[in-house]
Protein backbone atom coordinates (compact mmCIF):
# COMPACT_ATOMS: atom_id res chain seq x y z
CA UNK A 1 0.00 0.00 0.00
CA UNK A 2 1.67 3.06 -1.28
CA UNK A 3 1.39 6.29 1.25
CA UNK A 4 -0.52 9.46 -0.43
CA UNK A 5 1.42 11.90 -1.80
CA UNK A 6 2.64 14.60 0.73
CA UNK A 7 0.70 17.30 -1.16
CA UNK A 8 -2.69 15.58 -0.91
CA UNK A 9 -2.15 14.45 2.94
CA UNK A 10 -1.13 18.54 3.31
CA UNK A 11 -4.62 18.97 1.63
CA UNK A 12 -6.69 16.56 3.98
CA UNK A 13 -5.06 18.11 7.26
CA UNK A 14 -6.04 21.93 6.25
CA UNK A 15 -9.77 20.34 5.15
CA UNK A 16 -10.23 18.74 8.81
CA UNK A 17 -8.52 22.07 10.21
CA UNK A 18 -11.23 23.99 8.47
CA UNK A 19 -13.79 21.49 9.37
CA UNK A 20 -13.39 22.01 13.25
CA UNK A 21 -13.38 25.78 12.66
CA UNK A 22 -16.41 25.77 10.42
CA UNK A 23 -18.43 22.94 12.92
CA UNK A 24 -20.97 24.30 15.14
CA UNK A 25 -21.55 21.36 17.96
CA UNK A 26 -24.73 20.45 19.33
CA UNK A 27 -25.31 21.01 22.83
CA UNK A 28 -28.09 20.94 25.24
CA UNK A 29 -28.07 23.67 27.79
CA UNK A 30 -30.73 26.21 28.45
CA UNK A 31 -30.87 29.79 28.28
CA UNK A 32 -31.15 29.75 32.27
CA UNK A 33 -27.81 28.86 33.07
CA UNK A 34 -25.91 31.26 30.93
CA UNK A 35 -28.72 33.99 32.10
CA UNK A 36 -27.24 32.76 36.25
CA UNK A 37 -23.90 33.05 34.95
CA UNK A 38 -24.17 36.32 34.13
CA UNK A 39 -25.84 37.02 37.28
CA UNK A 40 -23.57 35.48 39.40
CA UNK A 41 -20.19 37.62 38.19
CA UNK A 42 -22.19 40.58 36.89
CA UNK A 43 -24.25 41.71 40.18
CA UNK A 44 -21.17 42.30 42.13
CA UNK A 45 -20.03 44.96 39.08
CA UNK A 46 -23.41 46.28 39.37
CA UNK A 47 -23.09 46.86 43.20
CA UNK A 48 -19.06 47.99 42.57
CA UNK A 49 -20.95 50.86 39.66
CA UNK A 50 -23.28 51.91 42.36
CA UNK A 51 -20.44 52.45 45.05
CA UNK A 52 -18.00 53.83 42.74
CA UNK A 53 -15.67 51.36 43.55
CA UNK A 54 -15.09 49.15 40.19
CA UNK A 55 -12.29 47.78 41.90
CA UNK A 56 -13.95 46.11 44.28
CA UNK A 57 -17.04 45.01 42.10
CA UNK A 58 -14.00 43.49 39.86
CA UNK A 59 -12.44 41.60 42.89
CA UNK A 60 -15.77 40.15 43.88
CA UNK A 61 -16.41 39.24 40.23
CA UNK A 62 -14.49 36.36 40.03
CA UNK A 63 -15.77 34.86 42.90
CA UNK A 64 -19.11 34.86 40.57
CA UNK A 65 -17.11 32.53 38.13
CA UNK A 66 -17.78 29.95 40.72
CA UNK A 67 -21.18 29.71 39.31
CA UNK A 68 -19.21 27.88 35.97
CA UNK A 69 -18.87 24.61 38.21
CA UNK A 70 -21.91 23.55 39.41
CA UNK A 71 -22.62 19.65 38.03
CA UNK A 72 -25.66 18.73 36.68
CA UNK A 73 -26.39 16.04 39.61
CA UNK A 74 -28.67 15.94 42.61
CA UNK A 75 -29.30 18.71 44.96
CA UNK A 76 -27.16 17.42 47.75
CA UNK A 77 -24.02 16.75 45.70
CA UNK A 78 -24.46 20.20 43.81
CA UNK A 79 -23.75 22.40 46.82
CA UNK A 80 -20.93 20.55 48.07
CA UNK A 81 -19.03 20.68 44.94
CA UNK A 82 -20.10 24.79 45.18
CA UNK A 83 -18.71 25.14 48.76
CA UNK A 84 -15.69 23.46 47.80
CA UNK A 85 -14.84 25.34 44.65
CA UNK A 86 -15.94 28.64 46.42
CA UNK A 87 -12.94 27.93 49.09
CA UNK A 88 -10.76 26.80 46.35
CA UNK A 89 -11.07 29.81 44.19
CA UNK A 90 -11.12 31.99 47.31
CA UNK A 91 -7.57 30.26 48.87
CA UNK A 92 -6.07 30.27 45.02
CA UNK A 93 -6.63 34.25 45.23
CA UNK A 94 -5.40 34.30 48.54
CA UNK A 95 -2.04 33.01 48.07
CA UNK A 96 -1.79 35.06 44.79
CA UNK A 97 -2.24 38.21 46.55
CA UNK A 98 0.27 36.63 49.16
CA UNK A 99 2.96 36.13 46.94
CA UNK A 100 2.28 39.65 45.41
CA UNK A 101 3.60 41.34 48.43
CA UNK A 102 7.11 38.69 48.18
CA UNK A 103 8.21 38.89 44.38
CA UNK A 104 10.41 36.12 44.30
CA UNK A 105 7.50 33.96 45.55
CA UNK A 106 5.40 34.48 42.51
CA UNK A 107 6.10 32.52 39.94
CA UNK A 108 6.96 29.24 42.44
CA UNK A 109 3.37 30.30 44.29
CA UNK A 110 1.84 29.71 40.64
CA UNK A 111 3.24 26.60 39.89
CA UNK A 112 2.35 25.12 43.16
CA UNK A 113 -1.32 26.37 42.58
CA UNK A 114 -1.60 25.21 39.62
CA UNK A 115 -0.17 21.43 40.16
CA UNK A 116 -2.07 21.23 43.07
CA UNK A 117 -5.60 22.07 41.70
CA UNK A 118 -4.83 20.30 38.70
CA UNK A 119 -4.36 17.41 40.75
CA UNK A 120 -7.01 17.90 42.84
CA UNK A 121 -9.67 18.67 39.53
CA UNK A 122 -8.28 15.47 37.87
CA UNK A 123 -9.00 13.31 40.92
CA UNK A 124 -12.57 14.46 41.38
CA UNK A 125 -12.97 14.40 38.14
CA UNK A 126 -14.04 18.35 38.25
CA UNK A 127 -16.14 19.49 34.79
CA UNK A 128 -14.12 21.87 32.95
CA UNK A 129 -13.00 24.50 32.32
CA UNK A 130 -11.18 22.49 35.34
CA UNK A 131 -8.33 24.20 36.96
CA UNK A 132 -8.71 26.93 34.71
CA UNK A 133 -10.42 29.75 36.93
CA UNK A 134 -8.70 28.78 40.18
CA UNK A 135 -5.38 29.59 38.63
CA UNK A 136 -6.36 32.55 36.90
CA UNK A 137 -7.42 34.01 40.33
CA UNK A 138 -4.30 33.17 41.99
CA UNK A 139 -2.59 35.10 38.25
CA UNK A 140 -5.00 38.15 39.12
CA UNK A 141 -4.36 38.10 42.54
CA UNK A 142 -0.33 38.15 42.03
CA UNK A 143 -0.11 41.14 40.13
CA UNK A 144 -3.08 42.96 41.72
CA UNK A 145 -1.60 46.45 43.14
CA UNK A 146 -3.14 46.34 46.68
CA UNK A 147 -1.45 47.26 49.88
CA UNK A 148 -0.75 44.94 52.55
CA UNK A 149 -3.44 46.15 54.96
CA UNK A 150 -6.29 45.54 52.11
CA UNK A 151 -5.61 41.47 51.93
CA UNK A 152 -8.20 40.90 54.44
CA UNK A 153 -10.35 43.03 52.68
CA UNK A 154 -9.47 41.43 48.98
CA UNK A 155 -10.35 38.01 49.99
CA UNK A 156 -13.03 38.99 51.78
CA UNK A 157 -14.43 40.07 48.50
CA UNK A 158 -14.04 37.73 46.43
CA UNK A 159 -15.34 35.07 48.66
CA UNK A 160 -18.41 37.45 48.98
CA UNK A 161 -18.82 37.13 44.96
CA UNK A 162 -18.26 32.90 45.67
CA UNK A 163 -21.10 32.85 48.09
CA UNK A 164 -23.17 34.89 45.83
CA UNK A 165 -22.40 32.13 43.09
CA UNK A 166 -23.50 29.39 45.57
CA UNK A 167 -26.60 30.90 46.45
CA UNK A 168 -27.66 31.86 42.86
CA UNK A 169 -26.43 28.12 41.86
CA UNK A 170 -29.13 26.91 44.79
CA UNK A 171 -32.23 29.00 43.61
CA UNK A 172 -31.03 28.39 40.09
CA UNK A 173 -30.82 24.31 40.66
CA UNK A 174 -34.22 24.56 42.63
CA UNK A 175 -35.87 25.88 39.55
CA UNK A 176 -33.84 23.32 36.99
CA UNK A 177 -34.14 20.21 39.02
CA UNK A 178 -38.22 20.97 38.67
CA UNK A 179 -37.82 20.88 35.18
CA UNK A 180 -35.16 18.21 34.28
CA UNK A 181 -34.16 15.18 35.93
CA UNK A 182 -30.71 15.25 37.59
CA UNK A 183 -27.36 13.03 36.29
CA UNK A 184 -26.36 10.07 38.74
CA UNK A 185 -23.25 10.79 40.80
CA UNK A 186 -20.67 8.69 38.51
CA UNK A 187 -18.38 6.93 40.77
CA UNK A 188 -14.70 8.18 41.03
CA UNK A 189 -12.71 6.16 38.32
CA UNK A 190 -9.03 4.91 40.16
CA UNK A 191 -6.86 7.82 40.32
CA UNK A 192 -3.61 7.01 37.88
CA UNK A 193 -0.58 8.40 38.16
CA UNK A 194 -0.18 9.60 34.94
CA UNK A 195 -3.58 11.27 34.76
CA UNK A 196 -3.40 12.60 38.57
CA UNK A 197 -0.04 13.31 39.57
CA UNK A 198 2.59 13.39 35.98
CA UNK A 199 0.39 15.45 33.83
CA UNK A 200 -0.81 18.06 36.75
CA UNK A 201 3.31 18.64 37.50
CA UNK A 202 4.20 19.15 33.57
CA UNK A 203 0.72 21.61 33.33
CA UNK A 204 2.23 23.45 36.63
CA UNK A 205 5.46 23.65 34.92
CA UNK A 206 4.98 24.90 31.90
CA UNK A 207 2.35 27.36 33.33
CA UNK A 208 5.08 28.86 35.45
CA UNK A 209 7.29 28.89 32.32
CA UNK A 210 5.03 31.03 30.52
CA UNK A 211 4.79 33.07 33.16
CA UNK A 212 8.79 32.90 33.75
CA UNK A 213 9.06 34.03 29.76
CA UNK A 214 6.38 36.95 30.18
CA UNK A 215 8.20 38.20 33.20
CA UNK A 216 11.71 37.94 30.81
CA UNK A 217 10.12 40.24 28.16
CA UNK A 218 8.81 42.39 30.65
CA UNK A 219 5.05 42.47 29.52
CA UNK A 220 2.75 44.74 31.17
CA UNK A 221 0.26 42.27 32.31
CA UNK A 222 2.08 38.92 32.18
CA UNK A 223 -0.69 36.55 34.41
CA UNK A 224 -2.93 36.54 30.97
CA UNK A 225 0.27 34.56 29.25
CA UNK A 226 0.01 31.67 31.93
CA UNK A 227 -4.00 31.58 31.47
CA UNK A 228 -3.75 31.08 28.24
CA UNK A 229 -1.30 28.57 28.70
CA UNK A 230 -3.03 26.38 30.94
CA UNK A 231 -6.32 26.64 28.68
CA UNK A 232 -4.40 25.41 25.75
CA UNK A 233 -2.59 22.74 27.30
CA UNK A 234 -5.49 20.76 29.02
CA UNK A 235 -6.44 19.07 25.53
CA UNK A 236 -7.46 15.71 25.99
CA UNK A 237 -4.76 14.52 22.96
CA UNK A 238 -2.53 16.01 20.88
CA UNK A 239 -4.56 17.41 18.55
CA UNK A 240 -6.85 18.56 21.02
CA UNK A 241 -4.29 21.09 22.03
CA UNK A 242 -3.37 21.92 18.67
CA UNK A 243 -6.89 22.84 17.71
CA UNK A 244 -7.31 24.73 21.18
CA UNK A 245 -4.34 26.85 20.60
CA UNK A 246 -5.61 27.72 16.70
CA UNK A 247 -9.15 28.25 17.76
CA UNK A 248 -7.92 30.48 20.84
CA UNK A 249 -5.30 32.44 18.73
CA UNK A 250 -8.16 32.59 16.08
CA UNK A 251 -10.95 33.75 17.92
CA UNK A 252 -8.91 36.09 20.47
CA UNK A 253 -7.26 38.16 16.43
CA UNK A 254 -10.62 38.49 15.88
CA UNK A 255 -11.80 39.18 19.42
CA UNK A 256 -9.63 42.17 19.85
CA UNK A 257 -11.09 43.87 16.90
CA UNK A 258 -14.00 43.79 18.97
CA UNK A 259 -12.52 45.03 22.30
CA UNK A 260 -11.22 47.61 20.06
CA UNK A 261 -14.92 48.62 18.77
CA UNK A 262 -16.14 48.86 22.34
CA UNK A 263 -12.86 50.50 23.81
CA UNK A 264 -13.69 53.50 21.73
CA UNK A 265 -17.44 53.90 23.11
CA UNK A 266 -18.07 56.23 25.74
CA UNK A 267 -17.87 53.33 28.88
CA UNK A 268 -19.04 54.05 32.26
CA UNK A 269 -19.39 52.05 35.41
CA UNK A 270 -22.91 50.90 34.32
CA UNK A 271 -22.47 50.50 31.15
CA UNK A 272 -19.17 48.53 31.61
CA UNK A 273 -20.86 46.08 34.27
CA UNK A 274 -24.01 45.68 31.65
CA UNK A 275 -21.65 44.91 28.73
CA UNK A 276 -19.63 42.34 31.13
CA UNK A 277 -22.86 40.64 31.87
CA UNK A 278 -23.50 40.18 27.98
CA UNK A 279 -20.82 39.04 27.07
CA UNK A 280 -20.60 36.53 29.99
CA UNK A 281 -24.44 35.67 28.96
CA UNK A 282 -23.00 35.23 24.80
CA UNK A 283 -20.00 32.98 26.01
CA UNK A 284 -21.49 30.59 28.21
CA UNK A 285 -24.14 29.99 25.38
CA UNK A 286 -21.38 29.36 22.43
CA UNK A 287 -18.38 27.99 24.42
CA UNK A 288 -19.86 24.37 24.39
CA UNK A 289 -20.69 24.81 20.81
CA UNK A 290 -18.07 25.92 19.26
CA UNK A 291 -14.89 26.91 21.17
CA UNK A 292 -13.06 29.81 18.58
CA UNK A 293 -16.41 32.15 18.54
CA UNK A 294 -16.63 31.66 22.42
CA UNK A 295 -13.36 33.23 22.00
CA UNK A 296 -13.78 36.17 20.44
CA UNK A 297 -16.16 37.50 23.12
CA UNK A 298 -13.85 35.91 26.19
CA UNK A 299 -11.15 39.04 24.66
CA UNK A 300 -13.23 41.73 25.32
CA UNK A 301 -14.56 40.13 28.89
CA UNK A 302 -10.90 39.90 29.92
CA UNK A 303 -9.90 42.78 28.48
CA UNK A 304 -12.64 44.71 30.49
CA UNK A 305 -11.89 42.37 33.70
CA UNK A 306 -8.45 43.89 33.85
CA UNK A 307 -8.95 47.18 32.89
CA UNK A 308 -12.39 48.34 33.70
CA UNK A 309 -11.66 50.10 36.97
CA UNK A 310 -8.76 52.35 35.01
CA UNK A 311 -10.13 52.28 31.25
CA UNK A 312 -9.30 55.81 29.73
CA UNK A 313 -6.19 56.19 31.48
CA UNK A 314 -4.28 54.52 28.24
CA UNK A 315 -4.41 53.94 24.72
CA UNK A 316 -6.73 51.16 23.74
CA UNK A 317 -3.81 50.42 20.67
CA UNK A 318 -1.25 49.63 22.70
CA UNK A 319 -3.42 47.65 25.41
CA UNK A 320 -5.23 45.52 22.15
CA UNK A 321 -1.29 45.08 21.18
CA UNK A 322 -0.55 43.78 24.70
CA UNK A 323 -3.72 41.50 24.98
CA UNK A 324 -2.69 39.41 22.08
CA UNK A 325 0.89 39.21 22.45
CA UNK A 326 -0.51 37.78 26.15
CA UNK A 327 -2.42 35.19 23.87
CA UNK A 328 0.03 34.11 21.48
CA UNK A 329 3.02 33.57 23.68
CA UNK A 330 0.47 32.15 26.34
CA UNK A 331 -0.86 29.62 23.08
CA UNK A 332 2.93 28.66 21.91
CA UNK A 333 3.76 27.86 25.32
CA UNK A 334 0.72 25.94 26.24
CA UNK A 335 1.22 23.86 22.51
CA UNK A 336 4.75 23.07 23.52
CA UNK A 337 3.38 21.64 26.77
CA UNK A 338 1.28 19.91 25.17
CA UNK A 339 3.84 18.07 23.09
CA UNK A 340 5.80 17.14 25.82
CA UNK A 341 2.83 16.08 27.92
CA UNK A 342 1.59 13.49 24.95
CA UNK A 343 4.94 11.98 24.18
CA UNK A 344 5.55 8.55 24.89
CA UNK A 345 9.37 9.09 25.33
CA UNK A 346 8.86 12.51 27.55
CA UNK A 347 6.64 10.32 29.73
CA UNK A 348 9.32 7.74 29.69
CA UNK A 349 12.57 10.20 30.65
CA UNK A 350 10.81 11.93 33.58
CA UNK A 351 7.87 9.93 34.91
CA UNK A 352 10.38 7.26 35.81
CA UNK A 353 12.47 9.24 38.46
CA UNK A 354 8.81 11.18 39.51
CA UNK A 355 6.80 7.82 40.16
CA UNK A 356 9.87 7.33 43.05
CA UNK A 357 8.98 10.54 44.40
CA UNK A 358 5.58 9.68 45.39
CA UNK A 359 3.64 6.44 47.54
CA UNK A 360 3.49 3.18 45.84
CA UNK A 361 -0.35 2.89 45.80
CA UNK A 362 -0.41 5.94 43.58
CA UNK A 363 1.89 4.28 40.66
CA UNK A 364 0.58 0.49 40.65
CA UNK A 365 -2.17 1.94 38.16
CA UNK A 366 -1.36 3.70 34.59
CA UNK A 367 -3.11 4.74 31.76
Amino acid sequence: MTRPPRRARLRTLLEDELRGLTTIQASDRVWQMPFAAALASGLPLLVGAWIGRMDYGLVSSLGGLVFIYLPNTPMSHRMVVMMAAAFGLTACYALGVMSHFVPALTMPALVFTSILVTMICRFYRVVPPGSLFFVMAASIGAYSPAPLAELPLRVGLIFLGALLGCLIAFFYSLYMLHRRAPMPIAPLPAATFDFVVFDSVVIGVFVGLALALAQLLQLDKPYWVPVSCLAVIQGASLRAVWSRQLQRTIGTAIGLLLAWGLLLLPLEYWSIALLMMTLTFIIESTIVRHYALAAVFITPLTILLAEAAVLGHGSAGALIGARFIDTVLGCLVGLAGGICLHSARFREAFGAPMRRLVPLRFTRASR
